[in-house]
């Protein structure tokens, strides 16, 4: 395995960086009202980001997996909004890519060049209200009718939600096959029948709205059908795996940020006559910090790695899932904690990333769910 990069990925690393560090004008106040930008999602489409991993006949750049994560990674760096960085994320590995893997011709036609140009938002709606990380016992039933089905239902904690213009949604086709019966379907948000509801407030990621809604009575033809009946457990499976797998790499970014912050602050903050990072346990939580990075980036490229090898990286993906989301929240406490006061107020930007990074010990398989997998992988 060698993850030294070449000069031009290097390069090209640094362009997204420089391109992030010009959208973080307003982002301390969008974040305080919870305001998502569909001009800055755009920008990002424009930029690239949506087409990262997409073949050029949808639009796309046709990145491997290397680049992909190098570009995350220097937008996390670069631009302070995980939220929206999260948002763009979950559409590519939880819509786009269900859609390029599984999906007929004219789907991919109808629904890729657009999400690529960021004229259209993806969401993915799997959760619901009394089925969490029990995703399979969902309630939600899609019945046979003429040559479509009827879906009723409802559906919760959907990343773009509110804003979606579609929806790749799970509904159970044969109740009595348990999860073999669940299929997917491209829901679109006119579709008759389907409520949307408002956003739902949450303490992270206040950028990228998360909602819900109801199905009632939504009749789809079958050619919003996505993949075979029954096969919505696979493509379920398949997408939690990239998600598991890229998801997160824009956080090691914004740690590779928090740690040179919390070094200069720690180089220019004087107490008691000298530099806070003269007392050893202020030094201590920065070395911490960087030993969580290290160790997070090398998870992550050794994913790359394997997936560019077309190697099954299921269990590492759920190992750096786990790791990635927990010292996440650790290196943003440890930040808060080396500026001190400071640290907790708004203006300064330093307290975000922790409310930001609670929300990756849940979503995309809980780290308890990570556990559990990990597990059973290994043979308990």
């Amino acid at each position: 395995m060698d993850f030294s990069w070449t000069p031009e990925q290097l390069a090209y690393k640094q362009r997204v960086i420089d391109f992030a560090q010009t959208l973080n004008d307003d982002f301390i106040e969008r974040e305080r009202n919870g305001t998502f930008s569909k001009e800055l999602w755009q920008q990002c489409a424009q930029f690239g980001v949506l087409g990262l991993a997409m073949p050029r006949q949808y639009g796309g750049s046709e990145a491997g997996i290397y680049e992909t994560i190098l570009a995350m990674e220097g937008l996390g760096y670069g631009w302070r909004d995980i939220g929206i960085i999260f948002g763009m994320n979950a559409q590519l590995w939880s819509v786009q890519m269900p859609i390029l893997s599984h999906g007929t011709p004219q789907q991919k036609q109808d629904y890729l060049p657009p999400m690529i140009r960021g004229d259209l938002i993806g969401a993915h709606a799997m959760s619901e209200p009394d089925s969490g990380s029990d995703a399979y016992s969902m309630k939600s039933t899609a019945v046979r009718s003429g040559d479509g089905y009827i879906l009723n239902g409802s559906k919760t904690y959907i990343t773009s939600g509110p804003v979606a213009d579609f929806y790749v949604v799970f509904a159970n086709a044969a109740p009595e096959k348990g999860m073999w019966g669940v299929t997917a379907f491209l829901l679109d948000r006119n579709t008759p029948g389907l409520d949307v509801h408002p956003v739902i407030d949450k303490m992270g990621l206040r950028t990228i709205p998360m909602g819900s809604f109801d199905m009632h009575d939504c009749y789809l033809p079958s050619e919003k059908r996505l993949g075979p009946e029954g096969a919505g457990a696979q493509i379920f499976a398949g997408s939690m795996e990239w998600e598991r797998s890229c998801i997160l790499a824009s956080n090691i970014g914004a740690m590779e940020y928090q740690l040179e912050t919390a070094i200069q602050y720690a180089r220019s903050r004087k107490q008691f006559k000298q530099p806070i990072g003269n007392f050893q346990s202020v030094a201590n939580r920065i070395v911490d910090m960087k030993v969580r990075l290290e160790t997070a980036r090398l998870m992550l490229y050794k994913i790359a790695w394997l997936i560019d090898q077309g190697k099954n990286a299921a269990l590492d993906a759920a190992i750096a899932k786990l790791y990635l989301s927990e010292v996440f929240v650790e290196s943003s406490l440890d930040a808060i904690r080396v500026h001190g006061a400071p640290g907790i107020l708004t203006r300064t930007g330093v307290d975000h990333d922790l409310r930001d990074s609670i929300g990756g010990l849940i979503y995309s398989g809980t780290s308890d769910i990570q556990r559990n997998i990990i597990a059973r992988l290994i043979g308990l």
